[in-house]
């Protein structure tokens, strides 16, 4: 039974992601802070890890603990925040660094505590949750884009560095998803709008991509995958609570 390991695996896409590899036959590492959905997750077979990836300092510490008798075939680096919508000259300093710990750094200590380990196995699939973000001009959004640029970037020469062993690296690009990404940030109304017309991209649907991609043979390496609502034909937008008043 292959072992897969998915971080922000309490809701959304890490959710969504983690249910669909255990029913797929993954003995899954569920990471996450929320203690009642990781009880949840328990329940459903799954094995929770409590950890908060935000906080940076010591995480490699931590990991190399929590880690220490795990060995996973697969990692969904999938944990993600994203600060209030808008100006970036009215945004909070520590918006910022927590954006930046939060969908960047831990996720290449993640990975820095799990792909050796893979290497030397030469055996191994990481994936990236991205967005289109990071890759077309967004309002209101600058320092998200900026981390999930970084991310992006950092997946693809991830890819070379790994490829002479057989380990394949893959970055999800997801457009609009309907999702717990925005409840703390944006009011039931304004979200409710975002997901008008049942448009958006279901979590289980990225889920379904990220099975797809897996069962390929080991000879292909999908290096990035776009996952788009089909009738989001340009960049959509994310107002600000302040643009709305």
């Amino acid at each position: 039974m292959a072992q897969a390991l998915v971080t922000g695996a309490t809701s959304g896409i890490g959710q969504a992601i983690a249910l669909a590899l255990h029913a797929a036959g993954h003995r899954v590492i569920a990471v996450g802070r929320d203690p009642a959905a990781l009880s949840d997750l328990q329940a459903r077979g799954l094995i929770p890890l409590a950890l908060d990836l935000g906080q940076t300092e010591g995480l490699s510490a931590r990991l190399a603990e929590a880690l220490r008798d795990a060995a996973p075939d697969v990692l969904v680096n999938n944990a993600g925040m994203v600060a209030p919508p808008g100006n970036f000259c009215d945004m909070a300093e520590e918006d910022i660094h927590r954006q930046v710990a939060t969908n960047l750094t831990q996720a290449l200590l993640m990975t820095h505590a799990v792909a050796p380990g893979m290497r030397a196995r030469g055996i191994g699939h990481i994936f990236f949750t991205g967005s289109i973000a990071a890759h077309t001009p967004y309002p209101n959004m600058a320092v998200y884009a900026a981390t999930k640029a970084a991310l992006g970037g950092f997946a693809q020469s991830l890819r070379l560095d790994l490829s002479p062993s057989g380990v394949r690296v893959t970055e999800i690009v997801a457009g609009r998803v309907e999702s717990p990404l925005y409840k703390d940030v944006l009011s039931a109304d304004a979200r409710a709008a975002m997901y008008a017309g049942q448009t958006a991209v279901q979590p289980e649907d990225v889920a379904a991509m990220v099975l797809a991609v897996l069962a390929l043979p080991p000879h292909v390496d999908v290096a990035r995958f776009d996952i788009l609502p089909t009738r989001q034909p340009v960049t959509p937008q994310v107002p600000s609570e302040k643009e709305k008043k």
